[in-house]
């Protein structure tokens, strides 16, 4: 297309039905092509963009869509451009951003990291109002490493979450999720309660940050805490069990991601007696977690089978993704903890839930917000979607899956 035959029109108005449709007709009437078009409306007020390859025609091309405008009562105006093909190898990705709240300086300065990184904003969406505010940019251009470093770097002074993931086919084709359980998919920890019981919550607190900090190794953390767990009556668990509380959004976001089809799993460093309980009021597909001893109503301060533990959650990915016949590229982990690092680099996409710094620096994405389902946005799912699925389907019943023993 040459470069002097392109003309922009920016149509502003109030929106309403047929208004497209009637300006398209008026292109059609004096044959302009469309090359490009891209609508946005806010509160029902319209922006519109059309790039039209014009040949000899513009004199008449503006007066006919002036008119069909003034019918339509919105206002438009017209701008001769140099129409360039896009640029086929420009990398493109898109940055989501989140945050309670999220202001006009934060927003000013992510998208100036943006521009300082060579990149340009192709498109902007709002993902959400509530309970946090997102919105997804599409990116074109720049270096990817100094993207991603600059923007992590000015979403930690700004105190949001701005996550970068490269704009592919893949990005919504996301079919398989493991999600970790104590303050992950639980808020707090459940060993810790257990402990309260037992009379050692100190100590077990004490060993729990500093394995989920990375300073202690975790399988050897774990039989520590469970030893103090020694000559606890069973029926604890059942008190512990019946008093968790799950994260806030995490029925919103399991319930979201069943109606997509996606396999779900969760994974934990704790115990079968709270994710075997989890998996059925969640309808999870698969659970994987350890297996404390019980003798005579009483635990013996052992684990009985195999351990689940930073090792094992990843193997644990990487065999519901085999089984399922999911490519790793297509699978999401989430955690919080050190125990999680090897899972959440060995997804496609590792998302660190208010996560400690450890975890955070290394994961693909970080979330500091406290709503687990803000996981949605990352995946380019709208609020707007997940309330107008809920609306329309209030008894909704996943279809049936073939079942899979689950390896303990």
């Amino acid at each position: 297309m040459d470069d002097a035959t392109a003309l922009l029109m920016t149509v502003t108005g109030r929106d309403r039905p047929g208004l497209t449709s009637g300006l398209c007709g008026a292109l059609a009437d004096v044959g302009a092509r469309i090359v490009d078009m891209e609508q946005v409306t806010i509160r029902d007020r319209l922006v519109l963009g059309i790039l039209v390859s014009l040949g000899d025609e513009e004199a008449r091309t503006r007066a006919a869509v002036r008119s069909r405008a003034e019918e339509l009562g919105v206002e438009v105006e017209f701008e001769p451009v140099a129409a360039r093909q896009p640029t086929r190898d420009a990398v493109r990705h898109y940055v989501t951003i989140l945050g309670q709240p999220l202001g006009a300086r934060a927003l000013s300065a992510v998208t100036g990291r943006i521009a300082e990184c060579g990149a340009n904003i192709d498109r902007i969406v709002r993902l959400s109002r509530y309970p946090i505010l997102s919105f997804e940019l599409l990116v074109s251009g720049g270096d990817p490493e100094r993207l991603r470093r600059e923007l992590v770097s000015e979403a930690a002074a700004q105190h949001i979450d701005v996550a970068v993931q490269r704009a592919t086919l893949y990005r919504r084709a996301k079919r398989l999720i493991v999600i970790d359980v104590d303050s992950t998919l639980l808020q707090g920890e459940v060993i810790e309660d257990l402990a309260a019981h037992a009379g050692c919550q100190p100590e077990v607190t004490e060993i729990t940050a500093l394995a989920m900090e990375g300073a202690l190794d975790f399988a050897e953390a774990l039989r520590k805490r469970v030893a103090l767990l020694e000559g606890l009556p069973a029926s604890a668990l059942d008190e512990v069990r019946d008093r968790v509380q799950l994260t806030p959004g995490a029925r919103t976001l399991t319930r979201t991601l069943r109606r997509l089809g996606f396999v779900t799993g969760i994974v934990s460093g704790g115990f079968t007696h709270i994710t075997d309980h989890l998996q059925r009021q969640l309808d999870i597909d698969h659970a994987h977690a350890n297996t404390l001893e019980i003798r005579d109503g009483f635990l013996t301060g052992r684990l009985v089978g195999p351990l689940v533990d930073r090792p094992a959650k990843a193997e644990w990915l990487e065999e519901l993704a085999r089984r399922n016949g999911v490519p790793l590229g297509q699978t999401v982990a989430v955690g919080d903890g050190a125990n999680d690092l090897d899972m959440l680099q060995r997804a496609g996409l590792g998302i660190a839930f208010n996560a400690k710094p450890l975890v955070r620096a290394a994961a693909d994405t970080a979330v500091s917000v406290p709503y687990l389902d803000a996981i949605l946005f990352l995946l380019g799912i709208t609020r707007e979607e997940i309330e107008a699925a809920d609306a329309e389907d209030p008894g909704f019943t996943p279809p049936p899956r073939i079942p899979l023993p689950d390896a303990r």
